[in-house]
């Protein structure tokens, strides 16, 4: 299979869960809608792709829910820095854990403090950045701990030798 064919199947299939399972699977706190599946699909997109498809992931899933109406603008800074970061960081580190903390710094915090701005400039919200803060981190928080469960159950029998074989070793 060609190096590009893997990557790009893999990320539009991860792209359909997030898409689905972000419209099945969501609630509101505060000013954000909640959709933990989107961050449990940002640390698997991260860890198996790496940062830049894991953000191509996050961005096109944002792009098709705001089409469909099933998500907002706050998906595009919230989803695609902690996807990119996830990756980043598991990439440097090879640490799964590395991986979720990324989509948890990135999304449940730096995500949620670039939210503000683009809320009060293109939804004209004009809470306070606290409002952010807490739905971001709850929803993010609830996403990695399940991508790490998922992770972590497949690690030695499925993910561990797919990397290695997609790495040469």
């Amino acid at each position: 299979m060609s190096k590009k064919v893997y990557p790009m199947t893999l990320t539009a299939m991860l792209v359909a869960l997030a898409v689905i399972g972000g419209s099945v699977f969501s609630f509101t706190i505060g000013v954000a809608k909640v959709a933990p599946v989107q961050h449990l699909i940002d640390v698997v997109s991260g860890v198996l792709l790496g940062p830049w498809w894991a953000l191509a992931q996050a961005f096109l899933t944002s792009v098709i829910r705001n089409i469909m109406g099933t998500g907002t603008v706050l998906a595009f800074p919230g989803s695609m820095i902690g996807a990119f970061l996830s990756g980043w960081l598991f990439q440097k580190t090879g640490k799964l854990l590395a991986g979720v903390c990324g989509e948890l710094l990135g999304s449940g915090v730096i995500g949620a403090f670039v939210a503000y701005p683009v809320a009060a400039w293109l939804m004209g919200t004009t809470g306070a950045v606290w409002l952010f803060l807490p739905s971001f981190f709850m929803s993010a928080l609830v996403g990695v701990i399940l991508a790490y469960a998922l992770l972590k159950s497949m690690w030695s029998t499925v993910i561990a030798p797919r990397l290695n074989k997609l790495q040469g070793k």
